[in-house]
């Protein structure tokens, strides 16, 4: 069924007209909810520190996890301690649980534990956004929200959409007639625009991930994906856009054998193993739920997001402000 609703959203087709009547009523509800926290009629709870939500308007993969680990990093750099908030999707944590390196990811989800191992910052995941965030409140110096942007009870101060550059916003319409969680015009009311993978238009910030090395999943040694070109392997991507992945390894000169997973799918050593001795190359993403795997020609590769130096800066500074302000 996701699919099929893809190929409606990015490639076009007819269900889209079908599944029409039931955007009409999505879009009500998004209007109603969001002009509801705005006029107070909900309340919007913040948590006793600044709060950056970073997220995206569509579902998905957008890049949100690396850009959320670059700015940590960057923050972390300049002296602030963070904090990162997240649901947790795919884990089964539901009151604010610590995310740490060594956390199982069937509780805490794949994402946060990538972004524990990648960054320094304080991790918590929960269905409560507010009460994780208020969990952190006393020993950071902000939050940083991933995947934040349409969980209003969430007051924040500054809010950042992550935009796919090659697939936008697909037939533009809201679910589930299209992929979009809000309209378009919400870019219009948040503080920056990134957009990953292509050029950027005026007033966007433009990022790109480059791959920074492959990493052995049993011994850790590193590779550049350079070592990899002319080769052909199997490359495993549960991602919300396996195709970037693959696209990546096709620009290394790799020839990958794709293996597309759903978003978060759970692995097991026996969906890695093909029968042959061609090297496998999963996401990081898809990494963190391997641990103890015994499969010594799996590797992952690492990216990292890059954005336009004066660009990031001036976005790191505005954060910086927010929290001198404070």
């Amino acid at each position: 069924m996701r699919g099929w609703l893809e190929r409606v959203w990015f490639a076009g087709g007819w269900g889209g007209f079908v599944l029409w009547p039931l955007s009409a009523l999505f879009a009500v509800i998004v209007a109603v909810r969001r002009f509801g926290y705005r006029h107070g009629w909900f309340a919007s709870l913040a948590p006793g520190c600044p709060v950056v939500v970073v997220g995206n308007l569509t579902v998905g993969g957008s890049g949100k996890t690396p850009f959320v680990a670059w700015l940590a990093n960057a923050l972390t750099d300049r002296g602030l301690r963070v904090g990162i908030v997240s649901r947790g999707y795919g884990g089964t944590a539901t009151s604010p649980t610590r995310v740490s390196r060594d956390s199982d990811p069937r509780v805490v989800g794949d994402e946060p534990l990538l972004l524990a191992r990648r960054t320094s910052a304080r991790v918590v995941v929960g269905r409560d956004r507010v009460l994780a965030a208020r969990s952190l409140a006393g020993e950071v110096d902000l939050v940083l929200a991933d995947d934040g942007l349409q969980h209003y009870r969430l007051r924040r101060n500054l809010e950042i959409a992550i935009v796919d550059g090659r697939r936008r916003f697909g037939n533009g319409r809201l679910l589930p007639a299209g992929p979009m969680r809000e309209p378009p015009s919400r870019l219009a009311s948040v503080d920056f625009v990134v957009v990953n993978g292509a050029d950027a238009a005026p007033g966007e910030i433009a990022m790109h991930l480059l791959p920074s090395g492959v990493v052995g999943l049993v011994d850790g040694r590193r590779t550049p994906l350079a070592d990899y070109a002319g080769r052909e392997v199997h490359a495993v991507a549960g991602i919300g856009d396996p195709a970037r992945f693959f696209a990546t390894l096709r620009s290394a000169g790799v020839r990958p054998v794709e293996h597309p997973l759903p978003d978060h799918a759970p692995l097991e050593a026996s969906r890695l193993t093909f029968g042959d001795d061609l090297p496998v190359l999963m996401t990081e993403k898809d990494a963190v739920k391997c641990d103890g795997f015994r499969l010594p020609r799996a590797a992952y590769v690492e990216v990292s997001a890059q954005l336009e130096p004066a660009a990031g800066e001036a976005l790191v500074a505005r954060v910086l402000e927010l929290v001198s302000r404070r």
